[in-house]
């Protein structure tokens, strides 16, 4: 598939909604248990996207210092410290600010699974319901998928993407700048995987990685396998104990790159679990409708409407609670 352009990069949240995000997550922490603020902090949640994506970013960086600095005085002293010095620093700041608070805490906090600090601080970036494509200085291409995150480390001896978080698509380039062609290579948390020639996607699961050799081939290098050559049409999942081949698969693993989603006989829930990483909210089906089967070609870039086409494809009919809580149930 060729390539194309990106979809316009997606509005980060403003300060102040930030700054809401933090003042109703410091009002429940500090609340008791109080269900009237609660449906007052969702209510706020559910008014726009924006305030969804602050209220999640906010609650994974407050619940990854919960459950890593147990030994700090109070559960909400980094996002009060934070509303604090976003008052007179500017984001980039105050990030350095929380960058070396939390190494004196603990490195743990500058893992892969601080979700927030991949987004901020990655090389390439991705909010959800964003796609980009970047050109690489080797020549090679990098695309990434929806709220996703990578760094890049080129020297003398490899290229090297980390993937942080979330799918992507590279396209092996000639390595123009280089008299001997260093070996392109993408880590993940499960595996080293080298781009031959061609193109390929891999995408991290938490306990495992998926490869998928589009064009050309790839290798796996694992500690849970000797070298394994990935052919063009080939799929393997990659865990730290081993490395498994998949026949098939219910979806096009490189249509996201075209803004598609191509579906062969995929479950309802499962369909729903892929379009819900596309959009802010929450995303899902009632159980009996679950397993219902979807094959056809759909578009990612407005999945208001994508839902509304599944409606017109299965006996289903939307519910929505709020714009950004919607789920499917049987047609009355």
């Amino acid at each position: 598939m060729s390539g194309v352009s990106a979809p316009a990069r997606s509005r980060e949240p403003s300060p102040q909604v930030v700054k809401q995000a933090i003042q109703w997550s410091m009002r429940l922490n500090s609340g008791g248990h109080n269900p009237q603020l609660r449906e007052q902090c969702e209510q706020w949640r559910f008014a726009h996207a924006d305030h969804e994506c602050a209220w999640q970013r906010i609650q994974a960086l407050n619940g990854e210092l919960n459950s890593r600095f147990q030994h700090l005085p109070a559960p909400g002293a980094a996002i009060e410290a934070l509303e604090n010095s976003a008052q007179r620093l500017s984001r980039r700041q105050t990030l350095k600010l929380l960058s070396g608070l939390v190494v004196v805490g603990s490195s743990a906090w500058l893992s892969r699974e601080a979700v927030p600090w991949q987004q901020w601080s990655a090389d390439f970036a991705t909010s959800v319901g964003q796609r980009e494509r970047f050109q690489l200085s080797d020549g090679s291409s990098l695309q990434l998928n929806t709220d996703s995150a990578v760094d890049q480390n080129f020297n003398a001896e490899r290229r090297l993407i980390t993937l942080n978080r979330g799918e992507i698509l590279v396209g092996c380039g000639a390595d123009v700048q280089s008299p001997t062609h260093r070996p392109l290579l993408v880590q993940s948390r499960h595996g080293l995987f080298e781009g031959i020639n061609g193109r390929f996607v891999v995408r991290q699961y938490p306990d495992q990685t998926r490869i998928s050799v589009l064009e050309g081939q790839s290798i796996i290098r694992s500690p849970a396998a000797s070298p394994i050559t990935v052919s063009a049409g080939q799929h393997y999942l990659v865990s730290s104990r081993e490395a498994v081949q998949l026949p098939t698969l219910d979806m096009d693993a490189g249509a996201w790159s075209e803004g598609l989603i191509v579906t062969r006989n995929m479950r309802l829930r499962d369909f729903l679990t892929e379009i819900g990483a596309y959009r802010h909210g929450h995303l899902g089906c009632a159980d009996d409708i679950a397993d219902l089967r979807l094959s056809g070609v759909f578009r990612l870039e407005n999945t208001d409407k994508l839902l509304t086409v599944v409606t017109q494809t299965l006996p289903v009919q939307l519910r929505y609670r709020t714009r950004w809580w919607v789920t499917l149930q049987r047609q009355a």
